[in-house]
């Protein structure tokens, strides 16, 4: 039976904390991999950015100018059957134009000469084979600055899945062949975290629309890729 009273030294030695080295030496061996998988689907989506600007001697002028283009560029854009929930406004932009003249005396003065508006327009194009045929009708109509042309998946959960299956047996087959280089068995594992990587879209600038004539633009929309990283610790026995 302990005596009930202990004293102080004693005391203290009992209600001591463990001592860090040997809180680590109670965790079992471990061994951390990193594994990766890939997964790659057709694009169900285009994301189209175009853009008008026009040039005035007034702000006003040019909004105008503007206003006018894109609201023509939107009805036929429609027309072609985007819906409205699929169009939205990027971006738009008022900007005066100088002309700098040199002064004798090495400054220069600058002269205001004109107002630029310029309005982009975002588009989701659901049915790809009228990318080529929206890019079109838009530059007829008056896009002139800007633009370019993504790929997307509206639902790129299958495709995320895959690659996370593919990275967790990456991991597994490292695992195993590291263990078996150590003569050490692999036992459960102790704790898993993944992150997500999309290969960026290759975009298509308004350089290439410009070459496009009287053709319609060549649309090639390939297939997008999907990684996965998975950090696997598996406890060693």
């Amino acid at each position: 039976m302990m005596p009930r009273f202990l004293p102080p030294a004693l005391a203290a030695c009992l209600l001591a904390p463990v001592p860090a080295a040997l809180a680590q030496q109670a965790q079992p061996p471990r061994i951390v991999v990193i594994g990766e998988g890939e997964s790659a689907i057709a694009p169900d989506l285009a994301m189209l950015s175009l853009s008008v600007m026009r040039e005035a001697k007034t702000a006003r002028e040019a909004m105008d100018a503007s206003n006018a283009a894109m609201a023509a560029v939107i009805a036929a854009v429609k027309a072609a059957g985007v819906a409205d929930r699929d169009l939205q406004t990027g971006g738009l932009q008022i900007n005066p134009r100088y002309n700098y003249v040199s002064k004798p005396d090495g400054t220069q003065e600058g002269e205001l000469v004109a107002y630029q508006v310029s309005n982009t327009l975002s588009i989701r194009v659901r049915d790809l084979a009228k990318t080529g045929e929206i890019i079109d009708k838009a530059l007829e109509l008056g896009v002139n600055q800007g633009g370019g042309v993504s790929f997307a998946n509206e639902d790129p959960s299958k495709a995320l899945t895959e690659a996370r299956k593919l990275a967790v047996k990456n991991a597994m087959e490292k695992a195993r062949t590291l263990s078996e280089a150590a003569g050490v068995d692999l036992g459960r594992v102790l704790e898993i975290s993944d992150q997500t990587y999309a290969a960026p879209p290759m975009p298509i600038t308004a350089k290439a629309f410009d070459r496009a004539g009287a053709e319609s633009v060549p649309i090639e929309t390939g297939e997008n890729s999907y990684k996965v990283q998975v950090t696997v610790t598996f406890e060693l026995r």
